[in-house]
């Protein structure tokens, strides 16, 4: 496409249009701003959203390439590797970067295994700055529409589709939103950001349903509930929903040896259907808690008065 465009002099839009590529090797300056809080403010929102999305990239990407190669990175050194060098970098009058999937994918595919062939690469790309930047400037953006069609054709997982309808529906929904909002707005932090949100939404809520009670009374006469599934905002109807207080013996206990107390609102759970029980003249224990569930409950005395039957501890004696 090149060729033919510079050959029959085609009149249409190329590089030189967009911007220029030229350039040359950039110098050591400090940023000539105020260094006051002020200015902290202005420019914390901004360095946030796009030390975010850098570190999404880049770990999704290194989570991607060692998939491909059968490999293991390290995310802690390429997260501070790629902060030290935007922070390097914004002294030399550069702008923020982090691992790209498209060119990645590309160099694992040409062979690349190696940090040796990103050097490689940003070497290509600081000769052509420098040197090959007025060809460059005349390649017709048609051509690098081309190009990146059969990137993104080359980069997308299309087996994906294959698979769509075995998938579950909020997986699907939540994939689809954010590939809209990205188009849509333009702004991938904020795509990302909202499907983590919605996500943790659709995680909570399925947590949720899952909880149950196994009851049983004992040769004594108490009745007990064992709670199978975390206890959070998210399953505190269930919860309630368990017991029959009207009909339950004088003396009730409720095990959460698998379950666990997470949140206040599971602690108000605990407050409403220990006053069930109270306005009932009946007695209730609550038995294997954590010693963070206790702590938390401990933390609420004051909102709620609840009997926790001490567990045993057991000493095994050593030859010591």
């Amino acid at each position: 496409v090149f060729g033919i465009v510079y050959f029959f002099g085609i009149d249409t839009k190329k590089v030189i249009d967009i911007a220029s590529v030229g350039g040359s090797l950039p110098s050591f300056h400090i940023p000539a701003i105020p260094f006051t809080l002020e200015t902290l403010k202005i420019i914390f929102p901004y360095a946030l959203v796009m030390a975010g999305v850098g570190l999404i990239e880049s770990l999704l990407t290194l989570n991607m390439v060692d998939e491909i190669t059968s490999t293991k990175g390290q995310s802690n050194r390429e997260a501070a590797a790629q902060g030290i060098a935007n922070i390097t970098n914004g002294f030399f009058g550069g702008m923020g970067g982090c691992a790209m999937v498209a060119q990645t994918l590309v160099n694992v595919g040409a062979g690349g295994r190696a940090r040796l062939s990103s050097i490689v690469a940003a070497i290509a790309i600081l000769l052509i700055i420098l040197v090959a930047g007025p060809v460059i400037e005349q390649i017709p953006m048609a051509a690098l529409v081309g190009v990146m069609m059969m990137v993104a054709i080359g980069t997308f997982e299309w087996v994906s589709f294959r698979i769509i309808n075995k998938m579950p529906r909020h997986d699907i929904f939540i994939g689809m939103l954010v590939a809209v909002i990205t188009i849509v707005l333009h702004n991938l932090a904020l795509a990302v950001l909202i499907g983590v949100v919605i996500s943790a939404l659709v995680f909570a809520w399925e947590s949720a349903k899952r909880i149950r009670a196994r009851k049983y009374v004992d040769e004594d006469g108490v009745k007990h509930y064992e709670i199978f599934g975390p206890l959070f905002f998210g399953s505190t109807a269930a919860f309630i929903e368990k017991f029959d207080v009207l009909n339950d013996p004088n003396e009730v206990v409720i095990d959460f040896k698998e379950s666990k107390v997470v949140d206040m609102s599971a602690i108000e759970a605990l407050n409403k259907i220990t006053e069930k029980y109270h306005k009932e003249g009946k007695k209730l224990h609550l038995r294997h808690l954590s010693q963070d569930c206790r702590q938390l409950l401990k933390n609420a005395e004051t909102v709620i008065d609840v009997n926790i039957i001490e567990d045993p501890t057991y000493k095994v004696m050593t030859n010591k």
